[in-house]
């Protein structure tokens, strides 16, 4: 894609559960979806065996920030990735490969973020979550205030409201929903963020998730857990989002699937 005015950018984010493990289906996706621009979470593996070659050769520059067995995030995009920063700051001595930015099409600032699940409660998973969010809405307050496009893509790992999952009392003890949680992802589009997939679909009980276990993906026993946050500038610039549930449905599946936005700039 060549730079120019009203260019479309796809951008895309997808908690990959191993990106080693999902190779083929990651390939697979990157050629028929043709996104220009993936964050990927849980990639769980060091910088070195990220499968680049692979990817390389369907056209992506790939920017890593892994870490053994765990977490670790990434960001593939058909231009050049230019001021990669691979950590959120004021986090000394956390050694979590959570976080990835970089600006792309030589204008547009993405982030890949996952974010910590925090269960279970009672235990000091709980406040790290809390401060990681605490750290996250200081960086993406700095990012509002330099009038930059911004798009911080990602597992959030908290599910908004009651209608973003498919049985609230059952998850009523879970990390994800707990009043400090949503709290803390409402401030932050209370800085003026917007979540591009509710800009275009309000529908109740839409999800990105769903467990391996118990059939959730058949009976769609799902979560809204994965968001694509814009800043004014980035959705001023929206003309499509949505939630591709194709990838979720292959053999040997993450259990997220991709959501995704473009915005034409």
């Amino acid at each position: 894609m060549a730079y120019g005015v009203y260019v479309k950018i796809k951008v895309a984010t997808w908690n990959v559960n191993s990106v080693k493990a999902r190779l083929p289906n990651v390939l697979a996706w990157l050629k028929s979806f043709q996104p220009d621009v993936v964050m990927l979470q849980e990639i769980k593996c060091v910088d070195e065996a990220f499968p680049r070659l692979e990817i390389e050769d369907l056209g992506y520059n790939i920017a890593t920030h892994g870490q053994k067995t765990y977490n670790g995030v990434a960001i593939l995009s058909k231009s050049p990735l230019e001021d990669v920063e691979p950590r959120l700051p004021d986090g000394e001595g956390d050694d979590h490969a959570r976080y990835m930015e970089a600006t792309v099409f030589g204008k547009l600032r993405v982030a890949s973020i996952y974010l910590p699940n925090g269960n279970p409660l009672g235990t000091e998973k709980f406040p790290y979550k809390l401060a990681w969010m605490d750290r996250l809405y200081a960086h993406m307050k700095r990012g509002i205030e330099d009038g930059e496009m911004r798009i911080y893509g990602g597992d959030y790992n908290v599910i908004p409201n009651d209608d973003d999952v498919y049985n609230a009392a059952a998850f009523a003890g879970d990390a994800l929903t707990q009043p400090e949680s949503r709290a803390r992802f409402r401030a932050l589009l209370h800085l003026g963020y917007t979540n591009a997939f509710r800009a275009f679909d309000q529908r109740p009980h839409q999800y990105s998730y769903w467990d391996y276990q118990a059939g959730a993906w058949q009976k769609d026993n799902g979560l809204l857990i994965d968001f694509l946050l814009c800043s004014p500038q980035a959705a001023d610039a929206l003309v499509a989002a949505g939630i591709d549930k194709g990838p979720r449905g292959q053999e040997k599946a993450s259990d997220h699937t991709p959501v995704w936005c473009e915005v034409e700039v």
